[in-house]
């Protein structure tokens, strides 16, 4: 059974099996059969584009990166092979395969009986991620007990963090009722919240570098797909700059800048078209699902984290990380982790952070930088057993490697440290992870509302900020000519 849903996985991939859970659940919801089958075509072409831009990005960049990488002459011992190989060793592991089934009938069960209010099915494929740490914990302990335990448990605290942000990420980026849950991102949520209020309270909101505020001071220059342009530039040069005496350079900097612009200005028109498909849900779910009392429901579907990637203060401020991340990687003591084909996925690592903040680049360069960071530690720490589980699954390491992993989905605080916790089998540990998690889930229910308000008002305060700032610059009079 479990081999079936695995290679219905394979298959069809996200952009046909999300589709077909939005018709079955448009259906269920009691909307039209025609009105149920648009939505569904209209996520699948949305899903696809996503798939297909950034499919066409990444080759562009990816080089001009991994020169960047090569023109520093570091060589750590854990080197970033991408978190596509990892989704591969994952999901070839017997501890994997058991949780695929496991995890799709366990998040199917607390949406129905409203332990939750979001539905995780939708996002199936980014399970891959519990997957990886369970595998990883059932190697170093041979404890598959305790491995499925550590799953599920991680399933559990990234359900309350997609609860505690739905709402926020839903309106940020403009998906009606839909979240992001991807595991190896979601866990972000508490440092978002906890920065975002620290660099609140020491006045970077007064720091309004965000879209809209660029466009307003830069005007053409400002806009979108020029400032996608300048970036791409920069960054082509950082990566060519040992050989800016070849024509080559100069043709791969200017691909790279119009490349960056492009996405900049085709990926807001395939989010249009994602987000018409949640319409009709959105609407449904208002007359469908309610609560006693006649009150709605409000619950949240999630989506794909692509569905983010190419917003413009999400991406500026992923491809303004880049070169910070690798310096650090360098620089700092202790890490052994060499973060190289991920590089081009922290705008997926980063959703939650700019959803937090509103948009403000500057906080989240700031506040990404601290995820980023604490990543490159934890890799270093769980990579040769990583490692071990790529080799049991027949994984080829690269030509010069000690060791490998995925800087996107292993930087991971939460999962981490629950990983290393579970690591040392102590039962008091262990319970102090559960009794942890049981304070949070019933803080997260009774404040849920609460919680939303309270991004939501950061959220304006952010807003509020760029207001004062543009009627302070702004002259107290005009004189009238004569």
């Amino acid at each position: 059974m479990l081999t079936i849903l695995s290679n219905i996985m394979d298959a069809f991939g996200a952009a046909i099996v999300v589709p077909m859970m939005i018709f079955i659940l448009a259906l269920i919801m009691k909307v039209k059969p025609n009105k149920a089958m648009a939505a569904a075509i209209n996520a699948g072409i949305g899903l696809t584009g996503f798939t297909m831009i950034i499919g066409a990005y990444s080759p562009i960049v990816t080089p001009v990166i991994q020169r960047m990488v090569d023109h520093t002459g570091v060589n750590l011992r854990v080197l970033d092979t991408g978190w596509q190989a990892t989704a591969v060793v994952a999901y070839s592991t017997q501890v994997g395969m058991i949780f695929l089934g496991l995890g799709l009938a366990l998040q199917t069960i607390l949406f129905l009986v409203r332990f939750t209010n979001v539905f995780m099915p939708s996002d199936l494929w980014n399970n891959y991620s519990f997957m990886l740490w369970g595998s990883m914990l059932f190697v170093a302990t041979g404890n598959l007990g305790l491995s499925i335990f550590l799953m599920v448990l991680s399933n559990l605290y990234c359900l309350v963090f997609t609860e505690i942000v739905a709402k926020r990420w839903s309106v940020y980026y403009g998906y009606p009722r839909c979240t992001m849950s991807a595991p190896h991102h979601i866990t972000s949520v508490p440092l978002a919240i906890l920065m975002d209020w620290i660099l609140t309270k020491l006045g970077a909101n007064k720091v309004q570098w965000n879209p809209e505020k660029i466009q307003e001071k830069l005007g053409f220059m400002g806009e979108p797909t020029s400032l996608g342009f300048v970036l791409g530039l920069l960054l082509g040069l950082a990566g060519n700059f040992m050989r800016l005496n070849e024509l080559g350079a100069w043709g791969e900097i200017m691909i790279v800048g119009i490349a960056t612009s492009a996405i900049m200005a085709i990926f807001p028109k395939i989010a249009g078209i994602f987000a018409s498909a949640f319409t009709t849900i959105t609407e449904a779910s208002r007359n469908t699902a309610k609560k006693g009392g006649g009150k709605d429901r409000v619950w949240y579907l999630c989506i794909n984290d692509a569905a983010g990637y190419g917003e413009t203060a999400t991406l500026l401020t992923g491809m303004l990380l880049i070169p910070i991340v690798l310096v650090a990687a360098i620089l700092l003591p202790g890490n052994q982790t060499l973060p190289m084909v991920d590089l081009i996925a922290i705008p997926y690592m980063i959703e939650l952070i700019i959803a937090i903040s509103n948009g403000n680049i500057f906080k989240s360069i700031i506040s990404g930088t601290i995820w980023c960071i604490g990543g490159l530690y934890i890799i270093t720490a769980v990579a040769p057993i990583f490692t071990e589980v790529a080799i049991e699954a027949g994984f080829h390491i690269p030509d010069g490697a000690m060791m490998i992993a995925s800087f996107a989905v292993m930087t991971n605080h939460i999962m981490g440290i629950l990983f290393l916790i579970f690591l040392t089998q102590n039962p008091i540990y262990i319970g102090a992870t559960v009794v942890v998690y049981i304070a949070l889930y019933f803080f997260v229910r009774f404040k849920r509302e609460a919680i939303h308000d309270y991004l939501e008002r950061q959220a304006d305060l952010e807003a509020a900020a760029g207001r004062i700032l543009a009627q302070a610059n702004e002259p107290e009079f005009e004189i009238e000519p004569s």
